[in-house]
């Protein structure tokens, strides 16, 4: 499977949610067992053979592409949360949405100091998002070794954010536009 065979595994979904955005679906990815493969094989790729302690994950395309990630590094998975979903004492942030804030949590033992960890999410926009998670894995103390999205939105600046912060991203495709 190549890189284009990759890209045109995700469907595109215009005006959704509003007028003007193009979606980018990865459920057509994530359906495909070849693509679903392929793409976690290249996320993984730049760490095989290296310690990486934790894989941290974002609600919720994030689990699934995480937990598959871990499961191939032979690392914990850690899920990072919308407010309020998780049942012990948790650490929380606060970042910015395109529409205003939110907050994420994480369990406040999730990660221990010096820990070696990727953050995983299928897609990188604006990097609000992004942002808090690596803000919030830092805040416990942990490595952020490297943030893997699958599709990067390059006009929307989010991956440059992310490398502003010190940690490199790793992308598997562009789109133009949003």
């Amino acid at each position: 499977m190549t890189p284009d065979d990759l890209k045109a595994a995700i469907r595109t979904i215009p005006d959704y949610p509003k007028p003007g955005i193009l979606f980018r679906d990865i459920t057509t990815l994530l359906g495909n067992a070849r693509a679903f493969r392929r793409a976690i094989d290249e996320l993984v790729q730049p760490w095989a053979g290296s310690k990486i302690d934790k894989v941290a994950g974002m609600e919720a395309r994030g689990f699934i592409l995480g937990g598959a990630v871990a499961h191939q590094l032979s690392a914990g998975f850690v899920p990072i949360r919308k407010k309020g979903r998780l049942p012990h004492a948790v650490v929380s942030i606060a970042y910015s949405l395109e529409y205003g804030l939110d907050e994420m949590e994480m369990h406040q033992d999730a990660v221990l100091p010096g820990e070696r960890v990727i953050l995983v999410d299928d897609l990188i926009a604006t990097g609000g998002t992004a942002e808090g998670a690596v803000k919030l894995l830092k805040k416990l103390g942990a490595e952020v070794t490297a943030a893997c999205f699958v599709i990067d939105l390059p006009d929307l600046g989010g991956a440059q954010k992310i490398r502003d912060l010190g940690v490199p991203v790793r992308t598997l495709m562009e789109f133009e536009g949003h």
